[in-house]
């Protein structure tokens, strides 16, 4: 899976968030919009740029088919999905 896609969970490789895990709420040209739901919020995502995001291979498919339908997507529900990834990559 080399193409990044709305929904999908990402992991930082740069920066003063390095490792953190993020999922993507847009993606414009060289860049990608992310959101943890905490303190990247839906309304002030982080731009990266791609180089600098490692992709996983897990999708949350409810937050992707709200950003495809134009839907709002909540920082509960970002912060509620992402949790599982955290948790998993702790350990």
């Amino acid at each position: 899976m080399n193409e990044l896609q709305y929904g999908q969970v990402v992991k930082s490789k740069a920066g003063r968030d390095k490792d953190k895990i993020f999922v993507i709420i847009n993606i414009e040209g060289e860049y990608a919009y992310l959101a943890d739901g905490n303190l990247r919020r839906i309304e002030k995502p982080k731009q990266k740029k791609l180089k600098h995001i490692q992709p996983t291979n897990h999708v949350i498919h409810e937050i992707k088919e709200k950003l495809i339908r134009d839907k709002k997507v909540t920082n509960v529900e970002v912060r509620r999905n992402l949790a599982v990834y955290k948790v998993n990559d702790q350990s």
